[in-house]
Formats: C-alpha cells, structure tokens, sequence
C-alpha cells in the first residue's frame, strides 16, 4: 500500500480501538483510563481528546476516568457492523483482490483491513501482535507503539 495514513485517519482509528477497550472490563482485556494519564499513556491523549469532543466518550470527573457515552456503545455498534459486513463480503479473497475492490469503491483499504482484525481481537494484546508476527524488535510501550509504527506494520498486509 503505497498510501499514507493521515493523522486524521490515525486518530480516528485509534479511537476505534479505543472504544473498544473501554467498552469491555479490565477482567477481559478492557482498560481503565484515567483522566490525568500516566506518562506511558499520554500519547493517546489527542485520540481521547477527539472521542470526547465527538461526543463518544466523557470525562467522568467524578470517578475520575473516561466512560464510553451512550452514543459511543451505539457507535461502536455500527463500527461491528461495518465489521462484520468486511468480513461477510471478503472473507477468503486474497488480500490484493480485496484492497483492488476496497480501491475501486474508494473505501480505504487500511480501514476495512483494521477493522476486520480489530472485530476479530487480533489487536486487542499489541505486544502479542507484534510477537506472532515475528517482529525483530518488540515494542512494549503499546501506546506509543499504537500511535505510530502499528499503522505502517498493518499496512504491509495490503503492500500490492
């Protein structure tokens, strides 16, 4: 894939993974981000920043910590069913066929690419990640690695 990831783009999927996160409990891989991030955290800040001003996600003053609104469980509905329509619909092709189709519609490639993994749990451990995918250097800060070399990894899936 010869395209670049805007920061837009980045930010925006980032929330996407994001919202997931806070959606499922800690006891099941979820997480807990509290308003004052820890320093290993703050590269997340300005996805964070963007979920609330989208209105998907508050800052629970009260608790402390970001909470998903009611908006954003709808939204991360529509996102699991744009999902699972991905994965309905290219399920089995090879990848070169899927991003020439997913080009052809003008529908990012990386997105559908993202969102089918990100449905199916593959990126929920990105440590785990990069290990199965036999990574020469593992980086064990997940948010700074989700907020940069994550996207040019995920893209080499969908190299043409």
């Amino acid at each position: 894939m010869t395209e670049t990831l805007s920061e837009s783009q980045k930010l925006t999927y980032v929330g996407i993974w994001l919202l997931k996160k806070l959606d499922v409990g800690p006891e099941d891989g979820g997480l807990v981000l509290p308003l004052a991030l820890p320093r290993e955290l703050e590269p997340l800040d300005p996805a964070l920043e963007q979920l609330v001003i989208a209105g998907v996600v508050a800052m629970n003053k009260k608790k402390g910590r970001y909470e998903l609104t009611p908006v954003g469980v709808d939204h991360i509905g529509t996102l699991i069913d744009e999902a699972e329509h991905w994965i309905e619909e290219f399920d089995g092709m090879p990848p070169e066929r899927v991003v020439a189709e997913t080009k052809r519609r003008r529908i990012d490639p990386l997105r559908v690419r993202f969102l089918w993994g990100w449905y199916q749990g593959e990126f929920d451990d990105l440590v785990l990640w990069q290990q199965r995918r036999g990574l020469a250097e593992i980086e064990r800060d997940w948010a700074l690695y989700l907020m940069g070399e994550f996207w040019t990894e995920l893209a080499r899936d969908l190299a043409d």
